[in-house]
């Protein structure tokens, strides 16, 4: 095939890290795997029913563009009374992850520029640069969290929108009330458009979940059921926000991924009356567990949600050189450059069974020994 039928923009960024690690590990006997940030519990009894029912009821065809109408109508109840916004409307994305790629679609132009905290989800940074954006990153080390002048900082007359991410993949961190409360303002003064990506609310352990949404009814929210029930491949998402935005990006969804999966969202409709608390109790005690296991052996904050810690190689030594050393030793953890501009940390996930995270954290204690 010759090389120039391939689009530019493929070029914009490289393949997922997290991919070559996945690999590097397919070539290992049974690898204790700190690398997987998806749940290891497997979605409920009554969702899985639903679905089925669905299915055998012969509900397998394309669903409106924007969802099935019980499952809007109560997710818009649900923020109708949780907000009281007068101009809030939700639809259903084909995951979080699409509701990204379409909202990223529907808010940037080419040139305008994009706030990304850094460290960040991997999609963030090539979503703008696809849609001719350009990203402008935000340093939150050493402690991940948002610093005001720096955002302020920053800010141009060309920047179009805000990304946030709290509880936050790659990190774990949870922004403080008041840290959401400054973004929220700052967007809302400046009249630039705020994304926050809420994937993993169920997952906050040291306090109640906050949205900045509370302080700006502009914000545009997207959540979905990947990672509180465990549907990670039924890709069930939904975004909600001002009209205008939603029904552009419902307009992006026709013309891409159609829809959500129809029987999945039988299934997600179900899920809405199951209580994850108990889930969320689980991975409250494994963060702890693996705070415990890798004692004082490395710099690390405890992360207050999501699944993941963010530790700082130790040794002088950059985050790629430590993954590597890990890996030799049958250890799949993330190398912090895949989510960064930094090379100093590591991502590794506890949602994975208790075992793992003991035998895990045994090897890496090892490894951080001088």
């Amino acid at each position: 095939m010759p090389h120039s039928w391939i689009a530019d923009r493929t070029r914009l960024f490289d393949s997922s890290g997290i991919r070559r690690v996945f690999d590097l590990g397919a070539q290992l006997e049974a690898p204790i795997n700190l690398s997987i940030g998806q749940p290891d519990f497997d979605v409920p009894d009554r969702a899985k029913a639903a679905c089925a029912e669905a299915i055998a009821a012969g509900r397998n065809s394309y669903s409106l563009t924007q969802g099935i109408g019980p499952l809007r109508e109560r997710l818009q109840a649900d923020l109708d009374a949780r907000f009281g916004h007068g101009d809030r409307k939700v639809f259903i994305t084909s995951g979080t992850s699409g509701g990204l790629v379409l909202a990223t679609w529907a808010l940037v132009n080419p040139g305008d520029e994009v706030i990304v905290f850094d460290p960040y989800f991997v999609m963030y940074e090539p979503l703008v640069k696809l849609a001719g954006g350009t990203p402008v990153l935000v340093d939150t080390y050493p402690d991940f969290h948002i610093r005001r002048k720096r955002l302020e900082a920053a800010l141009s007359e060309k920047t179009k929108l805000i990304m946030l991410n709290s509880p936050a993949n790659p990190t774990g961190c949870v922004l403080s009330g008041e840290e959401l409360k400054m973004v929220a303002e700052i967007a809302a003064e400046r009249n630039i458009a705020l994304v926050s990506d809420e994937i993993y609310s169920l997952f906050c352990y040291d306090g109640p979940f906050e949205t900045p949404a509370k302080w700006n009814e502009q914000t545009i929210v997207l959540d979905g059921f990947s990672k509180s029930h465990g549907m990670t491949g039924w890709r069930v998402g939904y975004a909600h926000g001002p009209a205008e935005v939603m029904d552009a990006m419902i307009k992006l969804q026709q013309y891409t991924f159609v829809c959500s999966p129809q029987p999945s969202q039988w299934g997600a409709l179900s899920a809405l009356d199951i209580a994850m608390d108990e889930h969320a109790a689980a991975y409250r005690r494994k963060r702890d567990l693996l705070v415990a296991e890798l004692g004082d052996a490395f710099e690390m904050e405890t992360p207050g949600g999501a699944f993941y810690a963010f530790p700082k190689a130790p040794n002088g030594m950059t985050g790629s050189e430590f993954v590597e050393r890990a890996i030799a030793n049958n250890v799949l953890i993330i190398p912090g450059k895949v989510f960064s501009r930094h090379d100093t940390h590591f991502r590794l996930s506890y949602a994975t069974p208790d075992d793992t995270i003991r035998a895990g954290a045994e090897v890496l204690q090892r490894l951080a020994r001088p």
